[in-house]
């Protein structure tokens, strides 16, 4: 067993991003380790931070959103040390990971973001992904900031709706 136990933690969340071909997000990895009672919050936000200024998981910021994913180098630094995980603790991360993998993918699949443009309004940028890549990803002009945050913040119950309306429009005929 590893004697520093944020090396450990460190181990454990490159191996959670490992096991995911998307990435995953502050509160997914938060909401395991605190489920699982391995760590404290602030341990777990020091062990992500120190994994970003080291190189071996990139992270992105979305809105109020934070998303990780692991780098090459992290995963070569996990295939080295992949040992120095329990096989109890890997039992933990598969199990959490089978049970929730599709609602982990949907969480992190659907985004949706704003900017102020150089004319002054702003952009809505609404995407869905699969894996890294975009199913749909539309980009809308509104002219201020309460628009943008009301549009954000409806795509995720609207998201799957708009896609389809946009896929059958799309492919049916001209009458």
């Amino acid at each position: 067993m590893l004697s520093e136990p944020i090396t450990l933690y460190k181990l454990m969340n490159l191996y959670m991003l490992q096991q995911v071909n998307f990435p995953l997000t502050n509160a997914q990895l938060t909401n395991f380790f605190l489920e699982h009672d391995y760590t404290t919050y602030f341990t777990l936000q020091q062990t992500l931070n120190e994994l970003v200024d080291t190189g071996l998981i990139r992270k992105e910021t979305i809105r109020n959103s934070t998303r990780y994913e692991i780098t090459k180098e992290g995963s070569d630094a996990l295939n080295f040390f992949c040992s120095k995980i329990s096989p109890a603790i890997i039992e933990d991360i598969d199990q959490y990971l089978k049970e929730n993998k599709f609602r982990l993918r949907n969480e992190v699949g659907i985004i949706s973001d704003f900017y102020k443009s150089t004319s002054q309004d702003y952009i809505v940028h609404c995407e869905v992904r699969e894996g890294k890549s975009p199913l749909i990803e539309l980009n809308l002009s509104v002219p201020d900031k309460v628009q943008a945050e009301y549009m954000c913040s409806n795509w995720q119950a609207k998201s799957q709706e708009i896609y389809a309306f946009a896929m059958k429009s799309l492919m049916s005929s001209h009458s």
